[in-house]
């Protein structure tokens, strides 16, 4: 199975202590993009699939069925092991389960799980709330028992940081590595020093968000494996460069009526990226 052999090339990785450094994916264009650069893994950011998808807000509007859908096909055309968003398991204790089994089907290596009241909100937007810790802890002693293969990481995600204060924010961190989390993801820490008292408290493997507009402060990989991540996420950069190339192109095209000396870069080979080739070689071997 492809998810499971791409889970423990990405356990192994982290055991053998290589940072892995994940931009964020949305879509099949960025997905195949993305898949070409030789990252270690690549994240599926909710943010990004619901804005695609939808044309709306990360604020639980997108269903599990709109997430499983998208991993599916994003898993369908990249080699690289893939980090996923699935929000807050889109409900009880048996919504975890079928997640959980879901996306591993679809052939995510790592599955991200919030601790977030629903309908959730994106990470670093006002008026986000949790549920009790505990009842998260149960959620991921689930989570790691419904996985198929031993190889699926689990990812714990915490937002209690903006509403209950770190402190609280790194009970549930410590907490949530006892019921299972293979990897802990403290969401919008607020400063530098924040983020170096993560790195020390938290022992499991530590993934950073580096969100472009976002309160965390971003650092560049040196820094962050020194204060003890093992992981960064780029979650929306691809989104928001691509819609400001968007903008610059249209707003062009409506000024001067032609696409002619447009300032946006484009991509050069377009057809190659989404596999026209072989397609055209397929032609050519079954023409009659």
């Amino acid at each position: 199975m492809a998810g499971n052999r791409q889970a423990a090339r990405l356990r192994d990785l982290l055991a053998r202590g290589e940072f892995i450094l994940a931009p964020g994916i949305y879509d099949g264009i960025s997905a195949r993009v993305a898949d070409r650069m030789g990252f270690p893994a690549l994240y599926m950011t909710g943010y990004g699939a619901t804005a695609s998808m939808l044309g709306l807000p990360d604020a639980g509007l997108a269903t599990y069925s709109d997430m499983l859908g998208r991993a599916e096909m994003i898993c369908s055309v990249i080699e690289t092991p893939l980090i996923a968003d699935a929000d807050t398991g889109y409900g009880g204790l048996l919504n975890v389960q079928r997640t959980i089994r879901g996306y591993e089907a679809a052939g995510v290596a790592a599955i991200q799980i919030e601790d977030q009241e629903m309908p959730k909100k994106c990470g670093h937007t006002p008026g986000r709330r949790v549920v009790p810790a505990e009842e998260m802890a149960v959620k991921l002693r689930v989570a790691a028992d419904a996985r198929r293969h031993e190889e699926t990481l689990i990812v714990a995600r915490t937002d209690a940081r903006t509403a209950l204060g770190l402190d609280e924010a790194l009970r549930r961190a410590r907490l949530y590595e006892e019921a299972g989390a293979d990897i802990i993801f403290v969401e919008s820490p607020e400063s530098e020093a924040e983020l170096e008292r993560i790195g020390r408290e938290v022992s499991k493997p530590l993934l950073a968000n580096m969100v472009e507009f976002g309160k965390t402060p971003r650092a560049e990989v040196d820094r962050l494996k020194k204060w003890g991540f093992d992981l960064a996420i780029y979650p929306v950069l691809g989104l928001t460069v691509a819609a400001e190339a968007m903008r610059q192109s249209f707003a062009h095209l409506k000024e001067a009526g032609t696409s002619v000396g447009d300032p946006a870069p484009q991509y050069d080979d377009i057809h190659g990226l989404m596999g026209f080739g072989e397609v055209w070689d397929f032609e050519k071997r079954w023409a009659t």
